[in-house]
């Protein structure tokens, strides 16, 4: 037999306790262990009168069965003196149930202000004004039940009680937002309608109606909604005779009746109206997230010209196993992805780069000798599918952005990302997958630049509310995760995130107002803007490339990660990582509160040349034979450097001087004096590199030592830090210094 529901420790207040309704819940939960606030006026059943008796019984009783209790006579407008009875009494309060009420019944016309007013002070906002005065102290113990009660009337509307069913649908809404805000602090608020005899019954009902309908066929329903057990919250049910059912809302297809740049008119409606009111394929609407996003769907199809047929998306997704062949396989319709220099340095700086650290300098300046592109960088173009709207054109599968999940990213990169180009992607759905709770929609997306793959990503996507259809839960097509090893980690990084860092991550095209309004992400349940979980993989790879690979973008193979929990802009970012050969296994945390929100993640690197060595040859770009006596007869190691430039510049002259365009005068020095000057001229002609001074103008002109020239061309002297350090002077436009780095590194490689 299943163990018996206890409240023992816990403290219940019931408000309108002295009879009816009220009195069965303070029998119950004292019966059960709770300690009882029995709360009454001890009025009739239009709030007129006062009396301690009604309070005083019930507590006799209660105290006759050897069970703990204390009587109130405020009135539930003195919420907070009530609140405090509990408090005097017991120390605590952990649940509420507003039970208290009285009719005012009138036909709609013979409604006076007054029999107006105090339905809603009684219902509505003694409601309210107790709930209040709880709520802080709920949330201090990070417990809470809370029952509102409603009625038929305010469900369904009922003649002559146009105030009380008013406020009774009222009560419903208050207690659907206390569900959502208070679901963080493990405060349930549920809504009951339930049909008992009671005082508010006594002129309505026989005997006999009475006697079946007893308040003791409610109270198992609200006793189990307020148990600590009980997950339920922001539910409505009706409830009487030893019946309970729980009731939403219904919500019609609906038609789209404008277009794009015409006006919305009366005539549409009217020809429409049987296709807005056919309930045949009703949709279930539970948050104000899914009716809002809706709405913004709609608005997304009459801008890109769609029918008038709306979806049924206020459902997560309806997937039919019927479907599903047609879902599987489908290729999204191509896009495009364009950007500059600009676009790589915002997103640099929205994934955590900061000229505070001189290694990311080639991230978020463009003017750096070696400025290049994150290579998480390749998300953006691929996310633009799910930016865009694209994933709505899907057959059979009919998704409610409000309640789709990022759940797992895989991204591989082929080569490095240009600083600046064009992009186009193609997508296709590789798999739907049922996992009972919600669907999973695996998304693989192939993005070229100028026909050439450039990087591939599958989006591991969570359908809230759409699975149970039948489908299969694993898919080989998955890019797996894999568990972090069982030891210490290798290293650990750390980065604070700015407060504004979701928002500067938003100019990367992610516009989803939960990540910088405050409203929206209380929708959601937050409790304030969440940063993007692409945001904090950002963060993580930048970590590991600087821990592992040099910060070297070339290095950078894959990465797989598991979205977990959210981060708020503020906390900082702990990237525990274990290198295994070139898989650099991960997880990030919050640091301030130990959440893991990135899991079962890794990062395959390309192996560094030292390794590649110990394992093998190196693979040469070029190679060219040099007169020994050169080197030994002038003592300079410039020279050949110079040399190889120049053998690359005969070569290829034509494409640099189309891609450079200035010349560039070279001043050697060794001991502090002049050794040698040189010339790159990739202006003129073919282009070509002479010893001695410029024969036309220069744009820049350098002046080094030999030795850190050549560290320069080596990499082990950074040209920005030797700048800014003095050994390295410059006369003429600096700006076009940067375009050497075609030169120097693509075409020059020793």
């Amino acid at each position: 037999m299943a163990a018996s529901l206890r409240f023992d420790g816990r403290v219940v207040l019931v408000t309108g306790a002295g009879g009816g309704l009220g009195r069965a819940y303070s029998l119950a939960f004292a019966e059960r262990g709770a300690s009882v606030v029995v709360n009454d006026l001890g009025g009739d059943f239009k709030g007129e009168g006062k009396s301690s008796s009604a309070a005083d019984k019930v507590v006799e009783e209660i105290r006759k069965k050897g069970g703990k209790a204390v009587a109130n006579y405020e009135s539930v407008e003195a919420g907070e003196k009530i609140v405090k009875a509990a408090l005097d009494a017991f120390g605590r309060i952990d649940i509420v149930i507003n039970n208290a009420g009285i009719l005012r019944d009138r036909s709609f016309v013979r409604i006076s202000d007054q029999d107006w007013d105090i339905i809603h002070r009684v219902h509505l906002r003694g409601s309210f004004q107790v709930t209040r005065a709880a709520w802080d102290h709920m949330k201090q113990q990070n417990f809470g039940r809370i029952i509102m009660t409603s009625s038929a009337a305010g469900i369904y509307g009922n003649f002559g009680q146009a105030n009380y069913s008013a406020a009774k649908l009222g009560l419903v809404g208050l207690s659907n937002t206390l569900a959502i805000e208070g679901r963080k602090y493990n405060i349930h608020c549920n809504a009951i309608a339930p049909i008992a005899g009671s005082r508010l019954t006594q002129t309505v009902m026989t005997q006999d109606m009475v006697d079946a309908l007893k308040p003791d066929y409610v109270a198992p329903l609200v006793l189990w909604l307020c148990h600590e057990s009980c997950m339920e919250n922001g539910g409505l049910f009706e409830v009487g005779a030893g019946w309970i059912g729980k009731l939403h809302w219904e919500r019609s297809l609906g038609a789209i009746v404008r277009r794009k740049n015409q006006p919305m008119t009366p005539e549409a409606v009217k020809a429409n109206w049987k296709k807005i009111c056919d309930f045949d394929n009703a949709t279930k609407p539970q948050t104000a997230e899914e009716s809002t996003g809706s709405v913004l769907e709609v608005l997304s199809k009459i801008e890109d010209g769609g029918g008038i047929s709306m979806n049924p998306t206020s459902q997560a997704a309806s997937v039919a196993t019927s479907e599903l062949g047609r879902a599987v396989g489908y290729k999204i319709s191509p896009w495009t992805f364009e950007y500059s220099k600009l676009e790589t340095i915002i997103y640099a700086l929205a994934v955590g780069a900061s000229v505070k650290n001189p290694d990311d300098m080639k991230f978020v300046y463009e003017g750096n000798a070696n400025f290049s592109c994150l290579p998480t960088f390749g998300v953006l173009p691929a996310q633009k599918s799910l930016l865009t709207g694209l994933l709505t054109e899907i057959p059979g599968v009919h998704i409610n952005m409000g309640k789709l999940l990022h759940g797992e990213q895989y991204l591989e990169v082929y080569k490095p990302f240009p600083s600046s180009g064009k992009f186009s992607s193609e997508g296709v759905i590789v798999d739907v997958l049922d996992k009972g709770s919600g669907s999973v929609i695996l998304l693989d997306v192939t993005t070229y630049h100028e026909k050439e793959p450039i990087c591939y990503n599958q989006f591991s996507l969570f359908v809230v509310g759409s699975g149970g259809f039948g489908g299969k839960r694993a898919s080989e097509k998955v890019k797996p995760s894999v568990p972090i090893p069982n030891r210490p980690p290798d290293a650990v990084c750390h980065d604070v995130t700015s407060l504004n860092q979701a928002a500067l991550y938003r100019l990367n095209g992610d516009w989803n107002p939960l990540h910088i309004d405050p409203d929206f992400a209380a929708l959601g349940g937050f409790d304030r803007p969440i940063l993007h979980g692409l945001c904090s993989f950002g963060f993580s790879a930048r970590h590991i490339l600087r821990q592992f690979a040099d910060n070297d973008p070339a290095r950078f193979k894959a990465i797989k990660v598991r979205f977990a929990k959210p981060v708020y802009p503020g906390q900082t970012l702990q990237t525990e990582m274990w290198k295994n050969g070139n898989r650099i296994h991960f997880q990030t945390k919050v640091k301030e509160t130990g959440n893991v929100v990135i899991s079962n993640a890794y990062v395959d690197l390309v192996p560094s040349s030292d390794e590649t060595s110990a394992n093998g040859p190196i693979k040469l770009i070029f190679h060219i034979q040099f007169p020994v006596h050169l080197y030994q007869a002038e003592g300079l190691q410039s020279n050949l450097v110079f040399d190889v430039i120049g053998q690359r510049i005969k070569e290829i002259g034509k494409e640099l001087v189309k891609k450079v365009s200035a010349v560039f005068q070279w001043n050697i020095t060794k001991d502090g004096n002049t050794a040698a000057i040189w010339t790159i001229d990739l202006k003129n002609g073919s282009g070509e590199v002479y010893q001695g001074p410029a024969r036309v103008p220069t744009q820049a002109t350098f002046t080094l030592s030999d030795e850190d020239f050549v560290n320069i061309f080596a990499g082990r002297l950074n040209p920005q830090q030797a700048f800014f350090n003095g050994r390295i002077k410059v006369k003429g436009n600096l700006i076009l210094a940067q375009k050497l780095d075609v030169i120097l590194k693509t075409y020059s490689k020793l």
